[in-house]
């Protein structure tokens, strides 16, 4: 029951401070809508620790019927195990923290009842659908958590840039939506079920099924297996269906926490686990996920390392840290992959929340090129993007270096992950390179910003300070804490069963045999990168504008994101448009507005000869009769 209350909880919120926040007011929905929220952190880590801990086990809690037609049966309920309460128990914490944070952040805004009922409802669609028990129920949080983020990505509405950034949001995970309802529909043909219990106890029986296509025998569990990551690659912005994780930074700050750090991104790397029995029958599609998730990790990357909008970096960082989560997943280590994925949320959230603070101290500017000096104008903000910053580049002993050494050690191990494990190392020495960038940029040099802005510049409030602090004790402690839990000696007695590790059970043990340098190496490159950026923007400031001149190409490559929105345009959205204006033009003004517009003209016309017909002339009227008669007479001549 009480796992049910902190799933439920968010949207009794959602729709207290939706339905009723004209009568609550502002103060009154933040106070539902937190609560709530508070309620729902409270029962959901009381309920994980109870299952996590053996107190309870495994299950489900049942809601109600669903769906029954014909042979094909859907019950809503939730599901119970140990990677559903680690993720219901991150989702709600970090969820909570960011309500929080938005008290602050919101103060001022006209809608502020209606950014929390977003806000909550988001919250309730992610525990939906990390609770899910069949693809059904999953696909209902999925599309939820997609239509939410439309509201939240575009909830200034008054901004075009806003909407435009919503539609493609929206537009992109539809894209990959497609390939993800194609594989809940191959699963039912081919196991008769969507319930995970079923498909994962046939999935042995089913792994030489084939689907004659092209003339070609298909491994059933490999296109099943694809088709799945094709849905996950729109929801947490892979390689090609990743430009509206950029942009998506149109929404107040707060909104790119929660939809960057702990919940939209990640849906697609939870399931990828949560289907991990099937995936490891299907190798080639964990070979795509390899490959793509490596590649992204790099592309994302090296794009980071040359953007100036302050929430942009961060936004390119989580597009790369998703690349690392899908190589954990493709060689095996899928417990390796929840391990980041958890700490990530923690150390993410922290930077997109302290760069909110950055935001909120400067006015609303978000150029990093027009900030600098500002250690010790915001020192508590300095000092948590520091935490966050040495988090996400790996740099023990904090919560970073623990899972991203885990998915580069098993990368190493694991198999094809020789690819996959170059990409990671590479990606690690780029991560802390724009991950210092950024804070060499922003808090030291000289003050580049406006005057009168600058002489403004003050700490947030504490409302959006404290939940900073408890994110930064995650971002600390968390990875120690969780290690030996997660990816360590006690993984087995902690997953119990809910994570798959049939073809490759060896392989979390193996990690920790791996040779010095490969262990060594991503705290190497780390260092390596913060060397560099410090090279760079503190002691030679004048090195990026050379380097930047004398490789032009490359820079404006990496500063128009590889002209991949270009190219889209080129290909798919200028031709729409054309099509859409010739449809509009043609087909809707010319054809079909044009043939009832020339039926009422020629009725006008016919009507108007008719009435000059009316003249009132008693002669008029006795010729046209005879030429009637004669015409009649005719008729019948030539066809009796």
């Amino acid at each position: 029951m009480i796992f049910a209350i902190a799933v439920f909880a968010p949207l009794a919120g959602s729709l207290i401070s939706g339905l009723f926040g004209r009568w609550l007011g502002d103060r009154g929905a933040q106070a539902v809508s937190v609560i709530l929220m508070l309620v729902a952190a409270f029962f959901g880590v009381v309920s994980g620790l109870r299952l996590l801990t053996g107190l309870v086990p495994d299950g489900y809690v049942f809601v109600g019927d669903w769906l029954h037609v014909g042979g094909f049966q859907a019950d809503w309920s939730l599901r119970y195990d140990s990677l559903s309460a680690v993720m219901v128990m991150m989702v709600t914490v970090v969820s909570t923290l960011i309500h929080i944070y938005s008290i602050g952040y919101m103060e001022g805004d006209r809608s502020v009842p209606r950014f929390f009922a977003y806000l909550s409802l988001f919250t309730f669609a992610m525990l939906m659908l990390v609770t899910a028990n069949d693809l059904l129920q999953l696909f209902f949080g999925w599309e939820g958590v997609g239509l939410v983020s439309y509201l939240l990505i575009g909830f200034w509405y008054d901004r075009p840039s806003a909407n435009d950034a919503a539609i493609k949001a929206f537009i992109m995970n539809r894209i990959g939506d497609l390939g993800f309802a194609l594989g809940i529909a191959l699963v039912f043909f081919l196991f008769g079920s969507i319930r995970f219990d079923t498909i994962f106890a046939d999935v042995v029986a089913q792994n030489h099924a084939v689907y004659h296509l092209f003339g070609a025998n298909l491994h059933a569990l490999d296109v099943i297996g694809i088709l799945l990551f094709i849905g996950a690659m729109g929801k947490s912005a892979q390689l090609g269906l990743h430009p509206w994780l950029a942009d998506a930074m149109e929404g107040p700050t707060p909104v790119s926490a929660l939809i960057h750090a702990a919940t939209m991104v990640t849906a697609g790397v939870f399931l990828m686990v949560r289907m991990s029995p099937l995936l490891e029958y299907a190798p080639v599609a964990l070979a795509v996920v390899g490959i793509i998730g490596g590649t992204t990790a790099v592309f994302a990357a090296t794009i980071g390392c040359a953007q100036t909008d302050i929430k942009r970096v961060i936004a390119y960082s989580t597009c790369s840290q998703l690349g690392y989560m899908f190589v954990a997943v493709s060689v095996g280590a899928y417990q390796a992959s929840i391990f980041h994925l958890i700490m990530h949320a923690f150390f993410k959230a922290l930077l997109f929340l302290t760069a909110g603070s950055v935001i909120h101290a400067m006015s609303g500017e978000q150029d990093m090129r027009k900030m600098g000096g500002l250690a010790r104008l915001i020192p508590y903000t300095y000092v948590m993007m520091w935490i966050g910053g040495l988090a996400l580049a790996g740099i023990p002993p904090l919560s970073g270096f623990f899972s991203k050494d885990a998915i580069i050690d098993a990368s190493f191990y694991g198999r094809g992950g020789g690819y996959a494990c170059i990409c990671v190392e590479l990606a690690t020495y780029l991560t802390a390179f724009y991950t210092w960038r950024l804070i060499f940029m922003t808090f030291h040099g000289p003050r580049r910003g406006d005057a009168h802005v600058m002489a403004h510049v003050h700490e947030s409030p504490w409302v959006m300070r404290g939940p900073l602090a408890v994110l930064a004790i995650g971002a600390v402690f968390g990875g120690g804490l969780l290690d030996h839990y997660f990816v360590g000696t006690g993984q087995r007695a902690f997953w119990n069963g809910s994570i798959s590790t049939v073809n490759d059970p060896h392989i979390l043990t193996s990690i920790a045999h791996v040779p010095l340098f490969i262990d060594f190496l991503p705290t190497v490159l780390g260092l390596l990168g913060i060397a560099t950026a410090f090279v760079m923007y503190m002691l030679r400031p004048d090195l990026p504008a050379l380097l930047a001149a004398r490789f032009g190409f490359i820079y404006r490559l990496l500063i128009h994101k590889y002209y991949v929105d270009e190219l889209y345009g080129a290909i798919f959205v200028r031709p729409y448009h054309a099509l859409a204006r010739a449809i509009w033009h043609v087909g809707d003004e010319d054809i079909i507005d044009g043939i009832p517009r020339g039926g009422a003209l020629l009725a006008r016309g016919s009507a108007g000869g008719l009435v000059r017909l009316q003249s009132g002339s008693l002669a008029q009227y006795a010729f046209v009769m005879l030429i009637g008669l004669v015409v009649l007479i005719s008729v019948f001549l030539i066809f009796r």
